[in-house]
């Protein structure tokens, strides 16, 4: 029982702690766009960290956590205007779904191999992520596509517009999630020697 406990509230802690993280990182993260008119996640990788090490649950609220954020760091303000229960479901369902499915894929892989298993939760993150704003952009955004292009100067239209605002920042976060993956190895490590 004490020991159950104890696990509780270090899981609890470290959550509290990563919540923090995520919400300081993407407040910075909100004013250094780098790919057109979107913030890059780099708040990804406390997502991924909190996952691996308290599971799915965890993942799945700092994800929660980093949408919340991005809709209040005007982070989705072009989406806005357009329609506001699309832009409300497209970011707190990516966000909660990558930071859930990268919980489970390190659930998953964790027991084959520790390494594997953060690498796979490090590429799922930002796949999840990219994947469910590309989805809710073709869902709630299509029929708006090319007067959302006309605000921001581009001259392109449909699918397209979306592919094109969401590389850039994919190609980050995937890279920023890969190359800190080591990282998030050493903290597991640290965590189960304790």
């Amino acid at each position: 029982m004490k020991s159950t406990k104890r696990m509780s509230t270090e899981t609890l802690t470290l959550g509290a702690i990563l919540t923090a993280i995520v919400a300081v990182l993407q407040l910075l993260g909100s004013v250094t766009t780098f790919f057109g008119p979107f913030s890059t996640a780099v708040a990804l990788v406390p997502i991924v960290i909190g996952a691996a090490m308290c599971g799915p649950t965890v993942g799945a609220w700092l994800g929660l956590v980093f949408g919340i954020v991005v809709l209040l760091s005007g982070g989705a303000a072009l989406f806005l205007p357009f329609s506001v229960h699309g832009t409300l479901i497209t970011v707190l369902a990516k966000g909660t779904v990558c930071g859930l499915a990268a919980g489970l894929v390190y659930k998953l892989l964790e027991k084959t191999n520790v390494y594997l298993a953060v690498i796979a939760a490090a590429l799922s993150c930002p796949i999840v992520n990219t994947g469910l704003f590309l989805l809710g952009s073709r869902l709630f955004f299509m029929d708006f596509a090319t007067e959302m292009a006309t605000m921001l100067g581009m001259d392109i239209s449909g699918m397209a517009f979306f592919w094109a605002l969401a590389m850039g920042n994919f190609i980050t976060e995937l890279l920023t999630s890969l190359i800190l993956s080591p990282v998030i190895v050493r903290l597991l490590r640290i965590k189960k020697k304790a």
